[in-house]
C-alpha cells in the first residue's frame, strides 16, 4: 500500500465534519490525518491483504461477540485520537463503557476516542517505520495494547504503556490477556 502524504495546512483546514465528508467523497481511499493535520492517502490494500485482514478482524469479531466486555472494529472505522490525528487501525476494540461514554451522534463519525486496543497489519509496501510510530501514536494517546503484525518478516511487535516494544519472530498465536482476557490470535491464517 502506497501512502501519499499531502500537507495541506494553511491552505486547506478543514473541520471534523468536513474531514469526514471528505473521506466519504474518497471511499476508494483509505484516509487519515496526522495530529499535524496532514492527510495521509492510502490505496486500497491488495487482495491478499485485505483477506488476511478479514481473519485477523473475524477471529476478533468472534472473540468479542462471546466475551461482551467490548466492541470490535474493521479497517474502515476511524477514530479521533485525543492529540488530534484521525486514525483507522486494521482492526480495534474499546472497552463497552468507554464506548457508551460517547453520544450517539458523534458515534455515526470518527468517534472521539482512542481504542483500547488497535492492531496494524504490515502490507507488503508499506514501511515498518512509519508503521511503528504510529504504534507509539496509539499508546500515547491512551492505547492499552497494540500490536503491529509484519508479515514480510513473520514478526509481531506487541505494544503496552511503559514497556518496552516485544518483538516476537514467527509466533502460531498470540494472547490478548490481561486486557482481552482469552482472546487468542491464531496466525497461520494471517502469514
Amino acid at each position: 500500500m502506497t501512502v501519499l502524504i499531502l500537507q495541506t495546512r494553511p491552505a486547506l483546514d478543514m473541520t471534523e465534519e468536513q474531514f469526514f465528508q471528505f473521506c466519504q467523497i474518497n471511499s476508494n481511499y483509505r484516509i487519515e490525518r496526522n495530529a499535524k493535520g496532514e492527510l495521509l492517502v492510502m490505496s486500497p490494500n491488495g487482495s491478499e491483504t485485505g483477506h488476511c485482514n478479514a481473519k485477523l478482524t473475524q477471529q476478533l469479531g468472534n472473540w468479542s461477540d462471546e466475551d461482551g466486555t467490548g466492541i470490535d472494529f474493521d479497517s474502515s472505522a476511524g477514530f479521533r485520537l485525543p492529540n488530534g490525528a484521525e486514525r483507522s487501525p486494521n482492526a480495534s476494540w474499546v472497552r463497552i463503557e468507554k464506548w457508551q461514554a460517547i453520544p450517539p451522534q458523534q458515534r455515526q463519525r470518527f468517534a472521539p476516542l482512542c481504542p483500547d486496543f488497535v492492531v496494524e497489519l504490515r502490507s507488503p509496501s508499506d514501511n515498518l517505520k512509519p508503521l511503528q510510530e504510529k504504534m507509539e501514536e496509539y499508546l500515547e494517546n491512551g492505547a492499552s495494547l497494540g500490536w503491529l503484525i509484519d508479515r514480510k518478516n513473520r514478526r509481531v511487535y506487541i505494544y503496552r504503556p511503559g514497556s518496552s516494544v516485544e518483538c516476537l519472530q514467527s509466533p502460531e498465536t498470540i494472547e490478548g490477556d490481561p486486557l482481552l482476557s482469552g482472546f487468542v490470535l491464531k496466525l497461520d491464517k494471517i502469514w
